[in-house]
């Protein structure tokens, strides 16, 4: 074939963003639409990742577990896709997120020969719950968190299931909403569906497939080589999430060795009655995430590099918790310290080459309440900080780093939309540690309600602050004020309140670590 398989690879990871941009322009939430919570990825008939694009790395790793568990479900229920259906589930423990991010896999038929499956994943805004934005700083259980979907046909030969769909409407809290999100995402496996039957129709069956397990015996390759110029041994780290008035542990031992890494988090804290559980999934993609980091060549980010990166975390602990224990902080605020706690071990094993911390919190912000026509309204979004100091410069300011890759919501949107007035958004200026390299500058981002409104926050690094290396000092730490009636309120990372018009919520996001003694 020469190097037909490459182009063959490079067109298959171009319909993985081709779904992505589908899906951004039909989607109708802004978390979707301006910000990008979403993901997809191409699939071969076992369910490995073939091809994915550059979306979420929260989302992308996850699809690996993901895919596994999905297809594990289908054989044990002896469930299968015929063609022009497509599976709906929002259910943790078997997609690997949280129940905010509902994901949709479709088969991918060619001449009535099952060849392939898409499958992408986005955050809905709202999954119903009690809280606003779903995500429950409170939550024990998933059903304190919001409504969980079980695999289920949302399509059926390519008719709507419409029972399906109208307890969707009816369970999550805006429906309009709700329903054109799910909508954008089985348009954008149509797409998907499209271009790959099309890549089959112009290289036929045995290119393609030949093609695609090149292409993932390419990564691997590649990744083998890279990590095999690694210093073989076990690097041990510890860091820490808020936990009320406790920070508990988040401990990792990472073994180098044969072109693979093994990352064990024997010793981490076991599970607990609030929503800081992560599921395997989403821990394993911020263990894969700061490994491709540091692979310095440009890999392919396929089955083949995934197969160089294990995990493993002890049953009934913080990273593999049993169902149905709440996780949907973890998706968002642990996989964050997941990263952090990696990448401190990895500063060990590659000294000069790891950045300090990053400002290691999403800083989840919900919103949501009744307009004066009676319908409800929901906003999330999450807000960057400052990225930690590198071995050769500062850290960049004000950006989301590690495990979100998402954009912030353009204030004129979201005053547009909703009952929000910006006071504030800026640089928090001096708030990155101090060192040969200075830390990026975290985030003021404030703004004032026009109506009685339901607010969550589920944040971190509010006491645990983000670490330097080398010499250089900690990031500033977060901060939330909340201001009624001219009286200044300082609140903690996870928390529920009302807020009444002209209340206003001053949010300042931490600055990453700085670098190396001044």
């Amino acid at each position: 074939m020469g190097v037909k398989w490459e182009l063959i690879g490079k067109a298959t990871e171009f319909i993985a963003e081709e779904m992505g941009i589908a899906l951004k322009r039909s989607a109708i939430s802004p978390n979707i639409r301006e910000r990008m919570d979403h993901s997809c990825a191409v699939l071969d008939l076992q369910g490995r990742i073939v091809a994915q694009a550059e979306h979420i790395p929260v989302h992308l790793g996850s699809f690996k577990i993901g895919a596994e568990n999905i297809m594990r479900w289908m054989e044990k229920n002896r469930i299968s896709l015929d063609d022009g259906d497509m599976l709906i589930l929002n259910d943790p423990y078997i997609s690997g997120t949280h129940l905010n991010d509902v994901t949709v896999i479709a088969p991918v038929y060619v001449d009535d020969r099952l060849l392939a499956y898409v499958i992408n994943k986005a955050h809905n805004v709202d999954v119903g719950g009690p809280i606003p934005g779903s995500l429950n700083p409170s939550a024990a259980t998933l059903h304190e968190e919001g409504m969980v979907i079980p695999p289920v046909k949302i399509l059926k030969r390519g008719i709507l299931d419409n029972e399906i769909l109208s307890i969707i409407r009816e369970n999550f809290k805006d429906p309009l909403t709700a329903v054109g999100d799910v909508n954008a995402q089985m348009a954008a496996s149509r797409m998907g569906i499209n271009r790959v039957v099309s890549l089959f129709k112009r290289f036929g069956e045995g290119n393609v497939l030949d093609a695609w397990s090149q292409a993932v015996g390419h990564s691997r390759e590649l990744a083998e080589k890279e990590i095999g110029g690694w210093p073989e041994g076990v690097y041990e780290a510890v860091d820490y999430l808020e936990l009320d008035e406790e920070n508990i542990p988040l401990k990792v031992r990472v073994s180098i060795g044969n072109g693979r890494v093994l990352a064990d988090f024997t010793g981490t804290s076991s599970q607990v009655r609030k929503p800081l559980n992560a599921v395997p999934g989403v821990a394993y993609s911020a263990t894969a995430f700061v490994i491709r980091s540091l692979i310095g060549s440009d890999i392919p980010t396929n089955h083949g590099f995934y197969e160089t990166v294990e995990f493993f975390a002890p049953e009934g602990s913080l990273l593999n918790p049993g169902k149905p224990f709440a996780v949907g902080g973890g998706n968002v605020e642990t996989t964050q310290r997941v990263a952090d706690v990696v990448l401190l071990a990895m500063s060990s094993a590659l000294e000069g080459s790891v950045p300090a911390a990053s400002s290691g919190t999403m800083m989840n912000v919900m919103l949501g309440g009744r307009r004066s026509n009676g319908d409800y309204w929901a906003y999330y979004e999450t807000i960057g900080g400052g990225s930690g100091a590198r071995p050769s410069g500062n850290g960049v300011s004000g950006v989301h780093s590690n495990m979100t890759n998402t954009l912030n919501t353009p204030v004129e949107i979201a005053e547009m939309e909703y009952p929000l007035v910006f006071t504030s958004n800026n640089l928090r200026e001096r708030s990155g540690g101090s060192g040969r390299y200075r830390g990026g500058d975290g985030i003021v981002r404030s703004f004032r309600v026009t109506e009685e409104c339901s607010l969550s926050v589920i944040g971190e690094r509010f006491r645990t602050r983000p670490w330097g290396l080398e010499g250089g000092t900690a990031g500033e730490g977060s901060r939330i004020r909340i201001i009624r009636d001219g009286k200044i309120e300082d609140m903690p990372g996870k928390f529920t309140t009302t807020l009444m018009p002209g209340d206003e919520v001053v949010v300042e996001t931490p600055g990453g670590g700085g670098y190396g003694a001044e």
